[in-house]
């Protein structure tokens, strides 16, 4: 098991360019800004060969209770508590402080081991007499901004932490996938062979990685908690609490996700130059990149606006599963049909994603989750999906019998056969004659028909189409 690190301080002193350092990556956002993280979000790491699980926290201050710094500070009393060991971090320009002292205070009567950093001592030579009034002995000397002091914490962790079993990662696929639909290193190395008859599910060996996305003040951390069935992200009637991304682990009968909990995204113009909030848009939209599947959370009381097809095609367009939660539908006064008229809008202005899960939900009450859990379950079996060649083109020959493709020029334009040459998004060749000629609405007739024959809703579709060679060509 790895050792399980909080870092702990008060606001704007490193404590998330120390998060990301050990985790050696940027999974932090860091600002000047004094409480940029207000929830406390942790991950899995390989430190100088040593296993942990880092926890980075907000600032831990005194507080009005009920206000925003005092849950924050609740978040970090709960990191506390289910950390093995404890990283305080004070600044050392500014010395100690009564916060420091108070956050001291707290640490000595956790009873957990703490390594006591000075951070921010790039050029400082004079000594740091002060600190020892907090009780923890003499301070490592770091700066995490420039990586100085970081072999002197291994040292004082290696007493406290396993030594790291971890293999060496295989790549996986994080990058925007055009809708032209390339495959990527890691789904094209697992996906090889095609079945010859049926439909099958080949599941990735991890997790399954869930997002949660939306407006702003949709619902996402309460939901988030619901589903956890712990206050792990903040919640309140402030919007855009969630600057970080948060991940969580959580179990689904026998199925493991990682839950992550999002920023929400807001149009362009009302977050360009904010340079805060762009970083929170850029940490959702990699925890998109980052997701099988993603819950789209909507408003029940104001229902797919314009920035809400926004988010659902950029997810789509990202290849990812997709599941619609209606949230706060215990405020909906009209209930009757609502859901079928939302169903309605939603098949009309998303046909990319037509037939997607949608699913009223409260997450203030619990109302749906029970019906969510499974839609979940279902997008992400439809996502890992593939069927079989000989299957594929006996569904092929009865759309075209139905449904002939139209001329183009005077002369009609042939589909050959057909294959799937990946899962996680299903994707499909079409081979044959004049085939970019084939206009849109006939490509969402064969889309809409395999939806329907081998249950692929809640994941995007995508068609390659390939020519045939033309013999009598002289260029060929």
């Amino acid at each position: 098991m790895p050792l399980t690190l909080a870092i702990v301080g008060r606001p704007n002193v490193g404590k998330s360019r120390l998060f990301n350092r050990l985790a050696g990556r940027a999974a932090a956002i860091v600002h000047d800004t004094p409480g940029v993280t207000r929830d406390r979000q942790a991950l899995d790491a390989d430190f100088a060969g040593l296993s942990l699980t880092l926890i980075d926290t907000a600032g831990f201050e005194e507080a009005e209770s009920g206000s925003l710094a005092q849950r924050m500070t609740s978040q970090t009393v709960a990191a506390i508590a289910e950390a093995g060991a404890l990283l305080f971090v004070i600044d050392a320009r500014a010395g100690v402080t009564t916060g420091d002292e108070i956050i001291a205070q707290a640490l000595h009567k956790s009873g957990k081991p703490v390594i006591l950093l000075a951070n921010k001592c790039e050029g400082r030579t004079q000594p740091l007499d002060d600190v020892y009034a907090l009780g923890f002995g003499e301070p490592i000397r770091i700066s995490a901004e420039h990586n100085l002091g970081m072999d002197e914490v291994a040292d004082a962790l290696a007493p406290l932490a396993p030594a790291s079993q971890a293999e060496p990662a295989e790549d996986e696929d994080q990058g925007f996938e055009e809708a032209d639909g390339d495959e990527s290193p890691e789904e094209g190395a697992l996906d090889e062979g095609t079945p010859e008859e049926g439909a099958e599910v080949r599941y990735l060996d991890r997790p399954l990685r869930l997002a949660l996305v939306g407006r702003p003040n949709v619902g996402k951390s309460s939901l988030f908690n619901q589903l956890l069935g712990e206050e792990r992200s903040l919640t309140g009637p402030e919007a855009g609490l969630t600057r970080d991304a948060v991940t969580a682990p959580w179990m689904v009968g026998d199925r493991q996700v990682l839950l992550h909990d999002t920023a929400g995204l807001r149009k362009k113009a009302r977050v360009a130059g904010e340079t805060l909030e762009e970083m929170s848009v850029a940490s959702t939209l990699e925890a998109i990149r980052f997701a099988d599947c993603v819950i789209v959370m909507i408003d029940a009381t104001q229902p797919f606006e314009k920035q809400d097809l926004t988010i659902a095609d950029r997810i789509a367009r990202e290849g990812r599963a997709i599941v619609f939660a209606v949230n706060k539908w215990d405020l909906l006064e009209n209930k009757a049909g609502a859901i079928s008229r939302m169903r309605e809008k939603l098949d009309r202005l998303l046909p990319q994603v037509a037939g997607a899960p949608l699913v009223a939900t409260s997450a203030r009450t619990g109302e749906g989750l029970d019906r969510l859990v499974p839609a979940i379950m279902e997008a992400d079996r439809a996502w890992n999906t593939r069927v079989g060649t000989a299957t594929l083109n006996r569904f092929l020959e009865a759309a075209l019998t139905r449904h002939a493709p139209p001329a183009i020029s005077g002369r009609r334009v042939r589909i050959r056969y057909m294959t799937q040459r990946k899962a996680r998004p299903p994707s499909f060749t079409l081979f044959g004659n004049q085939l970019d000629g084939l206009p849109e609405d006939y490509l969402r007739y064969l889309q809409n028909g395999l939806r329907e024959n081998f249950d692929l809703k809640g994941t995007p579709l995508r068609f390659n189409l390939r020519n045939s060679k033309n013999p009598y060509d002289p260029k060929r």
